[in-house]
């Protein structure tokens, strides 16, 4: 009896949520919208809002680059002296190295 019960019964309708990529088109049609209504009113005037925004986005970007990957090494802190460190670079097992870092005066 309960598996002719289950067949009769029409199943749960859910509303289907909201897609991100329809979310994403709206806002890329909202943007171009306003760049249009933005060239029809002001011209010449927008089209150097474009190059003053693309000339940010520029400088932005330039700045964000990090630093080098080996940048050189800090200086010595005040009072060290005249020392200067020396390294040993000893093969511990074949394709692995250890680096013995002491100072000069040691």
């Amino acid at each position: 009896m309960s598996r002719r019960k289950k067949a009769t019964e029409a199943p749960e309708k859910t509303a289907p949520e909201p897609s991100r990529a329809a979310g994403g088109c709206v806002l890329a049609v909202l943007a171009i919208g306003v760049t249009a209504a933005l060239f029809a009113m002001l011209g010449t005037l927008a089209v150097l809002v474009v190059w003053a925004v693309g000339a940010v986005a520029l400088r932005r970007a330039a700045k964000s680059v990090p630093s080098a990957a080996n940048p050189a090494p800090p200086p010595p802190p005040e009072g060290a002296g005249n020392t200067s460190p020396q390294f040993t670079v000893v093969e511990d097992r074949p394709g692995h190295c250890t680096v013995i870092w002491q100072k000069e005066g040691s």
